[in-house]
């Protein structure tokens, strides 16, 4: 059957090559799709579909603008809403980007000058308005300290898997004694509730105590409620990713927010059918959760557990047909809010499955050691929510750069 499209079809045209993949063996994949049917269902499903989406865009969108409450006692406590903050819309002109920078063989390099970079705003070289080089080496640092929000992900990884990864974050917030080099907020997300520990802290022994009470237990979503198990996880995750943004939003400095997690699904197939209503929806969700990024600081990191526990097996990157900034309301999809999307785009990084989940939090926190903040002032855009890809360039050889892809100018 010929997939339709309130948007003309797009999905299709962005999906590529991974319309056949391969499915993870007891494991919910990255991507979910319907399932082909006949065609006197598949008009049903549409519609289910289009009032999911409008629901899921529904229930996001006041996330942005929430009431605010104090910080909780240093302990594991529901995740206290955020005070409201300026709507995605504003016209903040000057652009502020995190920017690290590595060698061929990933160490960060340091000493570089304003010189050496060039920031391109759509290929076009920017003046750079500012520049400071962080180095957690040298008697400077910032203040306030880089922060580490580390998410465990209860929702999108099996049982089996999160108890198995229990042991990986206890290795790595005892590392070094306990010690912490950044300071530390622990966040464990389940299908009924999002926790954390209040204030951040640098005590590893504390928090690997306080993680050690908390009981998980069995989820109560999984793969075999189907379609309607995924749409469920995927408004989980993503109410709680966006509360999470507003909150550290109100926190001054950067923040890496490093999420244990295979990533939610991406809900899209050949089936799935969008109104011009639902993708403009979608679209004005991209753009807010892409501002809140940028203005509060905010890195994201997808860390995979799924080799944990014996759980391996074939892992696809389908995320990466979505990593490509969204220009066009007519070309929004919910895979373009997954989590190795966003992790990407906010310059962060999507790690693939591992059984040292320990390491691989350590490659996230590492970011924090030494980068470079550069700002420039972005020119007023002939529309409103006009998407800029950004880069930017180191002149010296063998050396790279990684920092957000792209921003929404205003006019």
């Amino acid at each position: 059957m010929t997939p339709t499209f309130g948007a003309g079809g797009n999905c299709c045209r962005r999906l590529g090559r991974s319309i056949d993949f391969l499915t993870h063996t007891g494991l919910d994949f990255a991507m979910f799709y319907l399932p082909q049917v006949g065609a006197e269902n598949s008009n049903a499903r549409g519609v289910s579909m289009s009032r999911f989406f409008r629901l899921v865009v529904v229930l996001l969108l006041p996330l942005f603008a929430v009431s605010g409450q104090n910080a909780p006692p240093p302990q594991l406590q529901p995740r206290p809403a955020a005070p409201s903050v300026p709507a995605a819309g504003d016209t903040d002109r000057q652009i502020t980007l995190d920017v690290r920078v590595t060698d061929k063989s990933g160490a960060p390099v340091r000493g570089l000058q304003k010189q050496d970079f060039t920031v391109l705003d759509d290929k076009q070289p920017q003046d750079i308005l500012s520049f400071n080089a962080v180095d957690a080496g040298a008697a400077a640092t910032t203040d306030p300290p880089v922060e580490i929000v580390l998410v465990v992900d209860a929702v999108n990884a099996p049982f089996q898997v999160v108890a198995a990864e229990r042991d990986e974050v206890k290795k790595f917030l005892l590392r070094n004694g306990g010690k912490l080099a950044q300071p530390v907020s622990l966040v464990m997300l389940t299908d009924t509730e999002a926790k954390s520990q209040g204030s951040p802290s640098r005590d590893g022994n504390a928090l690997a105590a306080l993680y050690e009470q908390y009981e998980t237990g069995l989820r109560s979503i999984n793969r075999a409620q189907g379609f309607y198990g995924a749409q469920e996880r995927f408004d989980i995750s993503l109410r709680t990713f966006t509360s999470l943004v507003e909150y550290e939003g109100t926190r001054p400095g950067r923040k890496l927010m490093i999420w244990i997690s295979p990533g939610w699904p991406l809900l899209a197939g050949p089936n799935v059918q969008l109104s011009s209503k639902d993708v403009q929806q979608f679209f004005n969700t991209i753009v807010t959760a892409s501002t809140r990024l940028r203005q509060a600081g905010i890195t994201v990191y997808s860390v995979d557990p799924l080799r944990l526990a014996g759980s391996g097996g074939i892992r696809i990157a389908l995320y990466e047909e979505f990593l490509k900034g969204v220009s066009l309301p007519s070309h929004a999809l919910p895979g373009d809010l997954g989590l190795q999307v966003l992790a990407v785009q906010s310059g962060g990084r999507a790690f693939n499955p591992s059984n040292d989940v320990a390491t691989e939090i350590a490659n996230c926190a590492a970011d924090a050691d030494s980068f470079y903040v550069l700002s420039f002032n972005a020119a007023k855009a002939d529309k409103a929510n006009e998407y800029h890809a950004l880069k930017v360039t180191i002149d010296k050889k063998g050396i790279t750069a990684r920092t957000r892809t792209g921003y929404y100018a205003q006019p």
